[in-house]
């Protein structure tokens, strides 16, 4: 009777120990994955430039939460909500705009930071630019060309018309082109090629000197940041990643290891939380987005 019971004894534990066995890899695949960052940066079609501005943040975040971040690449901000929304990214890094589109299609996607810009603020405008020598008035515009950056863009459609009908316009009065770009958008109106254009301000003000002037400016709208996705990503990961990026110091201990960073992303970065984004959502109200050029 005794060897009975040590044989069932002998056979429980060697079966424990192949029931773990079995288990192990399953276990090892959900840490890998859990370890796994999908992140998506700014949409660009040069991606060998995106790597370049992100890749030392990146490899700054793997070491200090060790995990492994991916590049998700996309063309355009509406890839980015879209595969958001179905769990295919964890990370975002997203102007105002589309954060807020995103926000209304998907609430698990939570703020994380904002970016400071080369002022030291978490914060920027939007302005239309004319040529200086032939200012355009804004009060009862139309059948102008006016030049935009991507639809989704916060100083895009979004802003422009905003700005026009506080002067009593209509961007729909009007002709426009996405153009994508804000550099794209300044360089076609020094040309000639658009009566006016919606950019950022400070890009605007970088090619003054080519004949750009404002003459319209929005209020401070939040900056860029990085946008996580509850869906796909722990709030232990998504707090580490935040306290990660707002203990640097640009100023002093981090300046030099910053200064590698891209041109958006190096100047420090502040929490951020959804009520940031009120200013934008008052400012785009109701109003729907084309998403086509109106050039005729």
């Amino acid at each position: 009777m005794r060897s009975q019971f040590a044989q069932l004894a002998v056979f429980f534990r060697l079966t424990t120990f192949l029931f773990a066995l079995l288990t192990i890899p399953a276990s090892i695949a959900a840490t890998a994955q859990a370890e796994t960052i999908r992140f998506a940066p700014l949409p660009m079609e040069n991606r060998e430039t995106v790597v370049k501005q992100y890749r030392p943040m990146v490899l700054y975040l793997e070491k200090a939460l060790n995990v492994t971040i991916e590049f998700v690449f996309t063309d355009n901000y509406a890839d980015i909500i879209n595969n958001f929304a179905k769990g295919q990214i964890d990370l975002a890094y997203l102007g105002p705009l589309p954060y807020v589109e995103l926000r209304t299609k998907d609430d698990k996607a939570e703020p994380l930071v904002h970016f400071n810009e080369a002022s030291g603020k978490p914060m920027y405008t939007c302005a239309i630019v004319t040529l200086a020598d032939s200012p355009l008035k804004l009060q009862g515009l139309k059948n102008s060309r006016i030049g935009l950056t991507q639809p989704l863009s916060t100083c895009g459609y979004l802003s422009v018309n905003g700005l026009l009908q506080e002067q009593g316009s209509r961007l729909e009065d009007n002709r426009y082109t996405y153009l994508d770009k804000h550099d794209t958008v300044a360089l076609a109106v020094v040309r000639g090629e658009y009566d006016a254009g919606g950019l950022k301000t400070a890009i605007g003000k970088k090619y003054s000197h080519m004949g750009l002037k404002i003459v319209a400016e929005t209020a401070p709208m939040p900056s860029f940041g990085l946008v996580g996705n509850q869906a796909t990503m722990s709030s232990t990961t998504m707090q580490n990643l935040r306290e990660a990026l707002t203990r640097l110091d640009p100023a002093a201990a981090d300046k030099e290891m910053l200064a590698a960073w891209g041109e958006n992303i190096r100047y420090g970065a502040v929490a951020a939380s959804d009520k940031d984004y009120d200013v934008v959502r008052k400012f785009k109200g109701n109003s729907a987005i084309p998403t086509t050029n109106k050039d005729k």
